[in-house]
């Protein structure tokens, strides 16, 4: 229930902002940097993340408490607990494990879009619905793996409480974000920084590949009803549009053309009478 809760508002979030930050940064030709295409990615995860990190705690929590003497009962329950007992900190504990595994994670993400022309021998923009599904895919795991050891430390920091029993049940005990690195290191190895990742990427890719093939057919569906492109199903543009015009812009335009024909028309059936 947290998850679902959670993953909602975070998409939506995380698309918003990244699609405005970029529009703030793109060219007169529509291209932007290489680096600030990582930092708008980067920007839009943190501005997500912050938003509902509240609700990634309890859902930590939930997952982590012991079945046979539960602490917390459902989503308003844990939330009103931990508030209560740990304060408003304890809901943003490991939040900046957020900050720091943005950067992998956006990094990843670019290194697999910047490959994608040479993937599939063609431009970006040309892509079906399927190939936008893979390619969602594809830069998922790649981030995910490189931001992983990242999200082990803060599911742990997350989880752990000197109220809860056993401190929440996690498998090391330590105090901060740098100790908790080197504890998993020293009891369980530096391979145990990755210890769940084909579990979660189970989860994570077809989720990121659904998200950017629905994400890109939305575009084009909005595109199409906007006049820039000829059909929902293709990015093929609609001859003698003006590209560069803002959809207001554009309808505005059609609007001139329209009065202005119905004049022309009116004009000639004037002079026809006389």
């Amino acid at each position: 229930m947290a998850s679902c809760l959670r993953l909602f508002p975070y998409s939506a979030i995380h698309l918003a902002t990244y699609k405005n930050i970029v529009h703030l940064h793109i060219d007169e030709l529509g291209e932007i940097s290489q680096w600030r295409a990582i930092v708008a990615g980067g920007l839009a995860g943190i501005s997500a993340a912050l938003a509902t990190y509240p609700l990634e705690v309890v859902e930590t929590r939930l997952i982590a408490q012991n079945c046979q003497e539960p602490t917390y009962r459902g989503l308003l329950h844990s939330l009103s607990i931990i508030y209560r007992n740990e304060g408003l900190q304890a809901l943003y504990r490991g939040f900046s494990l957020t900050v720091l595994g943005a950067v992998p994670f956006s990094v990843g993400c670019y290194a697999v879009y910047v490959n994608l022309d040479k993937l599939w021998q063609e431009r970006h923009v040309r892509f079906t619905s399927l190939q936008n599904f893979i390619n969602g895919c594809l830069a998922a795991g790649v981030a995910q793996t490189l931001s992983f050891p990242f999200e082990t430390v803060k599911k742990k920091m997350q989880a752990q409480s000197p109220l809860l029993p056993h401190c929440g049940g996690v498998d090391v005990h330590f105090n901060g974000m740098i100790d908790c690195f080197k504890q998993v290191i020293k009891n369980k190895g530096v391979m145990a920084l990755w210890s769940g990742l084909t579990a979660n990427t189970v989860k994570i890719v077809p989720y990121f590949g659904l998200l950017f093939s629905c994400f890109e057919m939305c575009k084009q569906v909005c595109l199409y009803r906007n006049g820039y492109i000829i059909s929902p199903l293709s990015y093929k543009l609609k001859p003698g549009v003006d590209q560069s015009l803002g959809p207001y812009e554009l309808q505005e335009f059609k609007r001139y053309l329209r009065n202005r024909k119905s004049h022309e028309t009116q004009s000639s059936s004037l002079g026809n009478r006389w």
